[in-house]
């Protein structure tokens, strides 16, 4: 009964905006009425619940529908009485879900053998494109492999391409509740009853011919060409009486700018993940614009494998929706893929563009939460941070967030307090929580490996680590592991739940009327601590200052002009040193609105938040720079004026691209250490493949690396330097001084080779030990080499058994093992990973040779390598 009131219903409202013609329907139903699978094309969110609807007059049925996208308030309500079924997305829950969809696909089956009549979606989502794409999809083959008997209804809907409940109206993903309220309003607008229609035929059909024993690929085509038998044009249907011109065809959605990996990537790298798809999907021919459902036949769950599998390999994160070629996945292996991230893109919030701005400026104070309450009194209404989980917050905000934290937070036990989180509003406001409450914020990075994160933690003996659950929910189904260290996290969802609702309410009142507590706060020197790798394969613990920290944001602001009208979007980890004072401590203390994302190799949405908030100045990597670019279409990026690349040299690629999508920008290269807080030298622009010149608060000299003479000017030496943004020494380290003595003063030996011009500027030459940059990331190839000869020393050998070294490559280096004996590279990588490393340090290749060059001394010839890597 209820069902039947709610279809009608349904009908009524529905029959307000569309005109429908049904055929076939009581053809079917007069053959019978029970076990039948309904398998409809989906070009529009809106397409459910018209067929339901109808189909609800002669059969009584359950649906299969997305778990996220009935999380809705009505939907929730109603799903129960219509017979909705929950299934979730494997493209978005990965491994984790795979049981629960096997065991929905399997009540199905159950259910239909029983009579029961079921709606199923073979594509899983509506539509991208005027064409109907299943891809891999192996539900309706899991069904019909375990019912071959079973009645099947194919339905194709005509008239919904160009709804605003669909991909076609705006190139992007529908916003539901917009959608709903701009439609609510049309009506209204005509008198309820007198609005323009949109036509939409549905066709039902019971095919003879269904390739029911087929493989996937064959029946999901046979699917696929029913479906598409006439593509309808994009069509765009009048919503009120009043506007002109009736329904007219629009331009069909762009599609994401197509990047072939072509010359960029690797050899090695390339043959191995070619080898490993022609394992998963028994084609021996590849070739790179193939696609991995289409024409490979991977389904879902096989491409949430795909992506585990690269990320647990190369150690580079990739998004399962984003693995679409066999291109995808080689660009994937080395850190280039462009990912489209979530679909749907939240408003922005009009209080972000709130035009009550102040001049860019460091307020006055000793420490960081001095400066910022001096920059909060400057308009506490102002925004301060952003994000599209938790919205926009102003200098208030985050104070009454601070104010109800600080109890908290104090009460937890040890000098250090663990922060384990992506970029991200409430990272920024869980670190100021952290130094108001008197402890020094350790920042935890997840990307180093198991072994070098519980070191990390046991060396300051962190007891807790504020974390939130999704993160190391995602984290673990990713591959990675963080073993004895678990037992600290304290997962933020969970903690703020046994706040007192009281203290909120007094948190707000004094945000509003008193910040003398915070005032009062007297925060230890130190500001943050960061974690840097060494020659070993253990990370040091680089304590960094106050005054470390702000001498760096006052060189940064004297250098680079920034205005009153920019807004800063910020990605990378603020376990990185750029991260933390660059893209988090600098923009909250000089009165910058940040907008934050915690993917930053999500390009597509990046390039999309750029657009929405009008963001002016990005800071990030060349990779993730890259990444932006290449997946900006059109004028996305014109509001973007300055573009900060640090962390590696940023190819010519990266300048050339941005010339093109945003002329007027420029790019600030700059050239950090995390010892340094992080910058050390920026080049504007004007000196094109150099690190520019060094910040005004440093000194700086050049020695030779073995006397620690200063050398002739325009040679190249070991840079040396000090100054008021260096910090002190590492903590609980019993290795050599990083520091060293020279005409009468402590310098800071950084490691690196420059040369310097009669203008000042550096050019880059390398490093004096033996690191290569992956993923932003210093990889210590002593490291690695230490874990091998562990594991495949020979003492009867009479020089050394292997070395590592790196391809001669700015943009993709490879790992690669020479040894003498012979060692398969799956596992060499074993034992890296048995050693707590990650992936980044994983070998690419393996050269078996017949020694291993060496010097007169019996050392290890590196140079003698690089040769033979450069042949």
């Amino acid at each position: 009964m209820i069902v039947r009131l709610l279809s009608a219903l349904a009908r009524g409202l529905l029959h307000l905006r569309y005109r429908l013609q049904l055929d076939g329907l009581e053809q079917i139903a007069a053959q019978g009425r029970g076990g039948i699978l309904f398998l409809p094309n989906h070009p529009a969110l809106i397409d459910p619940f018209i067929i339901w609807s109808e189909l609800s007059r002669y059969f009584r049925m359950s649906a299969l529908a997305d778990k996220d996208q009935m999380d809705r308030p009505i939907l929730r309500s109603i799903a129960p009485y219509a017979g909705v079924r929950m299934i979730p997305d494997p493209l978005k829950y990965g491994k984790a879900c795979q049981a629960e969809v096997a065991r929905v696909l399997a009540d199905c089956v159950t259910g239909l053998k029983l009579g029961e009549n079921f709606l199923l979606y073979p594509a899983g989502h509506i539509k991208h494109q005027a064409r109907e794409d299943l891809g891999g999809n192996s539900a309706v083959e899991f069904i019909l492999q375990n019912m071959p008997e079973v009645r099947v209804v194919l339905i194709r809907t005509y008239g919904l391409w160009g709804s605003r409940f669909g991909f076609g109206a705006e190139g992007r993903p529908p916003h539901v509740g917009r959608a709903l309220g701009q439609g609510i309003l049309a009506i209204l607008a005509n008198g309820i009853f007198f609005g323009p229609r949109r036509r939409v035929a549905i066709e039902l059909a019971e095919p003879a011919d269904l390739p029911r024993s087929a493989q996937r690929n064959t029946l999901n085509r046979y699917l696929e060409a029913f479906y598409n038998r006439d593509i309808q044009a994009n069509t765009y249907v009048p919503y009120t009486i009043w506007e002109r011109g009736g329904p007219r065809p629009m331009p069909e959605p762009a599609t994401l700018n197509v990047y072939t990996a072509g010359e960029l990537i690797p050899p090695a790298t390339a043959e191995i993940v070619l080898k490993h798809l022609r394992d998963l999907s028994g084609k021996q021919s590849l070739a790179p614009e193939e696609t991995l459902a289409g024409d490979l036949g991977l389904d879902s769950l096989a491409r949430v494998e795909l992506a585990l599998w690269v990320e647990q390999e190369f150690g580079f994160p990739a998004g399962e929706d984003s693995l679409v070629t066999v291109d995808d996945v080689l660009c994937a292996a080395c850190g280039q893929l462009i990912s489209a991230g979530p679909l749907e893109l939240k408003s922005v919030p009009t209080g972000w563009f709130d035009a009550h701005r102040v001049p860019v400026m460091l307020p006055e104070g000793r420490t960081l939460t001095e400066v910022f309450l001096a920059q909060a009194r400057r308009g506490p209404n102002r925004v301060a941070v952003a994000d599209q989980s938790s919205g926009v917050k102003t200098y208030r905000d985050m104070l009454t967030a601070i104010l109800v934290l600080k109890p908290e937070i104090e009460r937890l036990e040890g000098r250090y307090i663990g922060i384990m989180l992506p970029a991200s509003a409430g990272a920024a406001i869980l670190y100021f929580a952290a130094l108001f409450s008197g402890k020094i914020p350790v920042m935890i990075n997840w990307t180093i490996g198991v072994r070098a994160l519980t070191h990390a933690v046991q060396l300051l003996k962190v007891r807790h680590i504020l974390t939130a659950r999704t993160l190391v929910q995602k984290l673990e189904m990713q591959g990675d592991e963080f073993g004895a260290i678990e037992d600290r996290f304290l997962y933020l969802e969970s903690w703020r739940k046994t706040f007192p609702w009281y203290r909120k309410l007094a948190a707000a009142l004094r945000s509003r009327t008193s910040w003398a507590t915070l005032d009062a706060v007297h925060v230890p020197e130190t500001a943050v601590v960061l974690f840097t790798s060494g020659s070993e394969s253990l990370p040091k613990a680089v304590p960094l200052t106050h005054t470390n920290l702000l001498a760096n944001m006052r060189d940064c602001l004297s250098v680079i002009r920034l205005r009153e009208s920019d807004r800063f979007l910020g990605i990378l980890p603020p376990f990185h040193s750029f991260g933390i004072n660059v893209t988090m401590a600098f923009p909250l203390c000089a009165g910058i609105p940040m907008v934050y994302h915690p993917m930053p190799t999500e390009g597509g949405l990046l390039a999309r938040l750029i657009k929405a908030y009008q963001v002016t100045v990005l800071a990030g990597t060349p990779t993730f720079l890259n990444g932006i670019l290449r997946a900006a279409g059109g004028n996305t990026l014109e509001t973007l004026r300055i573009v900060i690349s640090g962390a590696e040299k940023c190819p010519a690629a990266v300048y050339t691209a941005l010339a093109q999508k945003a002329p007027g920008a420029i790019i600030w290269e700059g050239y950090g250490i995390t010892e340094c807080s992080p910058v050390v030298s920026i080049n504007d622009g004007h000196a094109p493949g150099t690190i520019g010149n060094v910040l005004p608060s440093l000194h700086h000299a050049i020695v030779h690396p073995e006397t620690d003479r200063r050398v002739a000017p325009g040679q190249v030496g070991l840079l040396l330097l000090r100054g008021p943004s260096i910090f002190g020494d590492y903590l609980n380290y019993e290795g050599p001084s990083p520091f060293v003595e020279m005409e009468g003063k402590s310098w800071y030996r950084t490691g690196d080779l420059v040369s310097e011009d009669t203008g000042g500027v550096l050019t880059f030459a390398g490093r004096l030990k033996r690191f290569v940059k992956l993923g932003g990331e210093m990889i210590s190839l002593p490291a690695i080499e230490d874990v091998l000869f562990r594991n495949f020393a020979d003492d009867a050998a009479e020089g050394p058994v292997l070395a590592v070294d790196a391809t001669p490559s700015d943009t993709a280096p490879e790992l690669v093992l020479f040894t003498v004996k012979p060692i398969a590279r799956e596992t060499a990588n074993k034992a890296l990973r048995a050693a707590g490393l990650s992936p980044l340090h994983n070998i690419r290749d393996v050269r078996v040779v017949e020694a291993i060059p060496t010097l007169g001394t019996g050392k290890t010839d590196y140079r003698a390598l690089k040769k033979m890597l450069a042949g």
